[in-house]
């Protein structure tokens, strides 16, 4: 398999405090992986500096094998790196589908030319129809977010960043705040993205984690801790240590 995401030697500090320390990561094409941690590990942090919102210290961030560590947001994003976030960033009184519809546009390069709501533009509405129907919400595309149970709201969120057709989707706690029904719906349609996507999920329900992940990472205080399967990573005890023992960060 070849690596679609890779950090070498990833490093952020401000100051003398250091957030982020040697950071070696591999997110192979298709994989399903997870990075865990305690609070303040660093995992957030980790992926601002994938996605470029802030810049490293030192060491390299590589897309598709391209060095990309100088590149804006913006940049990343068009080179197939999409994301959510913590705390969604939806636009609460639109429809959904506006919602999606302007990540489609954004997209197309077509999303500063609107004059008209997204249901005037034909081939951006089938595809943001077709997102929403793909993670079960299409009955939904007429409510305004706002209206939406939280777990929904997640769900239009990883729509959107699926209108941007990524190669990489990074999921940031898409579970957080949500009740454990609405958590279910979210890990079913995880299960039923496209193959050729790479996702790596950053969540604290290691229930969650453990029944997506192929692969962890643990993450502690800036620094890999571990890789491996999930067996792997329920057997390990620096793992056991920094969840159950006396180890903070």
């Amino acid at each position: 398999m070849s690596a679609v995401l890779q950090t070498v030697k990833l490093c952020k500090s401000f100051g003398a405090l250091t957030v982020a320390a040697d950071i070696d990561f591999t997110l192979e094409a298709g994989a399903r992986h997870a990075l865990i941690g305690p609070n303040g590990a660093g995992k957030t942090t980790f992926v601002n500096l994938l996605t470029g919102r802030l810049a490293p210290s030192s060491g390299s961030v590589a897309l598709g094998g391209e060095d990309v560590t100088q590149l804006a947001q913006a940049q990343r994003v068009k080179r197939g790196l999409g994301r959510t976030f913590q705390i969604n960033t939806l636009f609460g009184s639109m429809s959904v589908l506006d919602n999606v519809a302007l990540g489609v546009a954004e997209r197309r390069g077509t999303a500063g030319k609107w004059w008209r709501p997204a249901n005037s533009y034909a081939e951006v509405r089938d595809e943001a129809l077709e997102l929403l129907a793909s993670l079960g919400i299409a009955d939904e595309a007429p409510r305004r977010v706002l209206d939406l149970p939280y777990g929904k709201q997640r769900l239009v969120e990883i729509a959107i960043a699926l209108g941007l057709r990524p190669k990489v989707l990074l999921l940031d706690e898409p579970a957080a705040g949500v009740p454990k029904v609405e958590s279910e719906r979210i890990l079913e349609a995880l299960a039923q993205l496209p193959k050729d996507i790479a996702i790596l999920i950053i969540e604290h329900d290691m229930d969650l984690v453990f029944r997506f992940a192929e692969r962890i990472t643990v993450l502690v205080q800036g620094e890999v801790l571990c890789h491996g399967a999930p067996d792997e990573i329920a057997r390990d005890a620096r793992v056991r240590e920094v969840y159950l023992g006396e180890s903070h960060d």
